[in-house]
């Protein structure tokens, strides 16, 4: 069995491997959710005690439900999966209160509590399909969402109290949700969820969202005529956007509306809920500036904390803003002055980390002797395909205090509760994540793995390249000889959002395959890419596709003076999504570089994609509809090749019920190149998402194989 079939069978050697961990706020238990095999697609929920160090099973779908534990998903909660990334089964998320004693999670709409101390597990009656369950902070209630139809999204949010009575917190008519996120808040600014629990457990901040002004989109697989189409509210670049507001709701029907510019201030990207009160942080619609809010949670009416600008767009740094235990307001961002270029934290606008640390994530607080706590930070210190963990002193006074955690090179997450930090280790020495459970400078526990070892180690050669020090990578076959010239094959993303590069060997195993098919394997992570600097991702502003197509063609070149091996004469360029349209947009604009590309899920129509993310970077499409059509993929192809050596096919792949980057965008192309009498194949992926889950993707690849040997 080679690599095509075990990554499918395996979901990428990810089946029986942790995930989502966390960790009580007294760092008494982990808790996690794992598969039993590597061939076990559902995942079931885990604990570690660390009292006794021993790993316990609490709940699995296949005990809970039966053989099919994914049948009957609500429609909602396939969505938030999408939006997640989410393509396990079984438990595919769950919710802890802060001590980490009970945890709720949803199966196939209905609603389980566990008891994560006597190991409990009980089914809890909804009015509903549930969606989202969360335990309060004293882990007596539980909330949820429940979406009353199939095609239509009415979210009710309500609770259940300790003696089993559900009440209705709000809840309207189709075409209003309570307790979600709307799609740019799920897909672009990475805020899942809609309702955040008081401190105390007696009342709850809600997010209303209102989609009656957005238009309808009908979303059908022509493989099944006998189903009705899905009608989805999509937010297209210039429209409209979904009406969101936030709301204090009592358990006793107090009802309290938060108060802000929302003409002003539309995007609603972060909310947080702890001891010193409500956090949010909101954008104009242009995201050149934001406020980082403090709500009153008695009036609901909002001061200022700290303003957020720049003149491309503002990137708030996750796990931002939050109360510091002294009370003062952790904010991430960017200090672009004084020849700095970083992105870094302040409290109360003093600087709390150095320029040199690029900051990507702030993941919770250690104790710190007799003082304040530490902060527990992920970021990149020079060299952006290592990602390591650092501790942040926040004394008043104390200056800039920083310590990095993790030494060996690789790319590290974690979790932290209590004196209790668990670190997730990836590299390009070993297979997958381990995680390694620790107090202090001890390691006290592991995590376990299940997940099956990939057949072989790929060795990328990662190099830093041209005058922009470009983060890129080239992968030879095992059996590469040197002085044997080989094809090249440019696998690319490049997009906003996303490193390709990085030290991790799960990254390279697809590309180590494509390298023993015959081809060096080249991979850049241009202009717009994190993990270098501000500066280095803003550069895109409205020129993505110059930038972008820029540096990977200069990187190509730079690379081969360094590799004589990569023949730069047979050229392929293969990616899905924003990767597919970077694909399609190098064939076109530059059939004298590329022989043929493969473009999956491409966005090649601007004005098809969403507001937060394609305005972000291209501007509204009214302030300049040259932009958009500068970009469009439909556009280039609709042009005439000027001659033969112009016509270089494309193979086009899209899921049918993608409703992140609509199969329309692939058809539209295909008529462009039709018309103009350009060479391309339509490969449709009836029943696929954007994602292309359950081995799809993976069963693609000998035919993507087939169609680079024919024409390189």
């Amino acid at each position: 069995m080679d690599y095509p079939e075990l990554a499918a069978r395996t979901r990428r050697f990810s089946h029986g491997a942790p995930r989502a961990v966390t960790v009580a706020d007294d760092g008494s238990r982990v808790v996690f959710l794992r598969s039993d095999g590597p061939q076990d697609p559902a995942d079931a929920l885990w604990l570690l005690d660390l009292a006794t160090g021993e790993e316990r099973l609490v709940a699995d779908a296949a005990t809970l439900l039966g053989d099919d534990p994914d049948a009957g998903l609500p429609a909602a909660e396939r969505v938030l999966r999408e939006r997640l990334r989410l393509s396990a089964g079984g438990i595919g998320s769950y919710a802890t209160d802060p001590a980490a004693r009970v945890a709720a999670f949803p199966l196939a709409g209905r609603l389980f509590r566990a008891d994560l101390v006597d190991g409990d597990v009980v089914e809890v009656t909804t009015a509903g399909p549930a969606i989202d369950p969360r335990p309060d902070p004293t882990g007596q209630r539980l909330a949820y969402v429940t979406d009353a139809g199939e095609h239509t999204r009415r979210g009710e949010l309500r609770v259940i109290e300790p003696d089993g009575t559900d009440l209705l917190l709000a809840g309207e008519d189709s075409g209003v949700t309570w307790g979600l996120a709307e799609h740019v808040a799920a897909e672009e600014f990475d805020r899942f969820r809609g309702y955040w629990w008081a401190p105390d457990g007696r009342s709850i901040l809600a997010a209303r969202v209102d989609e009656s002004r957005l238009p309808r989109w009908h979303l059908h697989d022509p493989a099944d005529p006998t189903s009705p189409p899905d009608s989805v509210a999509y937010p297209a670049a210039g429209g409209p956007n979904a009406e969101v507001t936030l709301h204090l709701l009592d358990l006793d029907g107090g009802w309290v509306d938060v108060h802000w510019d929302r003409e002003t201030y539309p995007y609603l990207v972060s909310v947080d809920w702890a001891e010193g009160g409500p956090l949010i942080t909101v954008l104009r619609r242009s995201q050149q500036h934001g406020l980082v809010l403090a709500v009153d949670p008695r009036t609901g009416e909002t001061q200022v904390h700290a303003e957020l600008a720049d003149p491309r767009w503002v990137d708030p740094i996750p796990g931002t803003p939050a109360h510091l235990p002294d009370g003062r307001v952790l904010v991430g961002g960017e200090l672009a002055h004084d020849g700095y270029d970083a992105r870094c934290l302040f409290a109360d606008g003093t600087l709390l980390t150095p320029p040199s640390l690029y900051v990507r994530r702030v993941v919770g607080r250690l104790p710190a002797g007799t003082g304040p706590a530490d902060l527990v930070v992920e970021g990149s210190d020079g060299e952006p395909s290592q990602r390591h963990l650092f501790r942040i002193r926040t004394v008043i006074g104390g200056g800039v205090d920083v310590r990095r955690i993790t030494s060996d090179a690789g790319w590290h997450t974690a979790a932290v509760g209590g004196d209790v930090l668990v670190v997730g280790y990836a590299s390009l020495d070993h297979p997958g994540v381990r995680w390694s459970v620790r107090r202090g400078d001890e390691e006290v526990a592991t995590l376990r793995s299940h997940a099956a070892t990939p057949p072989y180690a790929p060795r990328p050669v990662l190099e830093r390249v041209t005058d922009r020090r470009l983060p890129a990578a080239v992968l030879y076959p095992g059996n590469h000889v040197a002085g044997r010239r080989l094809p090249v094959l440019l696998d690319v993303y490049g997009g906003p959002g996303h490193q390709e590069v990085v030290a991790a060997r799960a990254a390279w195993l697809e590309r180590q395959w494509w390298a023993d098919a015959g081809f060096a394997v080249v991979t850049v992570d241009n202009r717009g890419t994190p993990g270098v600097a501000p500066s280095f991702e803003k550069a895109i502003h409205r020129r993505m596709a110059d930038v972008v197509l820029t540096d990977q063609l200069d990187a190509l070149d730079a690379l081969a003076e360094k590799h004589p091996d990569l023949d730069t004469g047979r050229v392929a360029v293969r990616g899905w999504s924003f990767g597919g349209w970077l694909a399609a947009l190098a064939v076109l604009r530059h059939p004298e570089r590329f022989r043929c590309g493969i473009a999956g899920a491409p966005v090649t129509d601007w004005n098809l994609y969403d507001t937060a993310y394609t305005e972000r970077y291209l501007g509204l499409p009214d302030e300049g509809t040259d932009v958009y059509d500068h970009h469009s993929l439909v556009e280039l192809a609709a042009e005439p090749p000027a001659g033969e050596d112009d016509r270089r096919p494309l193979l086009l792949v899209h899921g049918l019920a993608d409703d992140n980057v609509v199969a329309a965008h692939t058809l539209r192309l295909s008529a462009a190149l039709l018309a103009s009498g350009r060479p391309h194949s339509v490969l449709p992926l009836t029943g696929a998402t954007h994602l292309a889950a359950g081995g799809t993707a993976e069963r693609l690849l000998r035919l993507e194989l087939d169609f680079l040997q024919i024409w390189l």
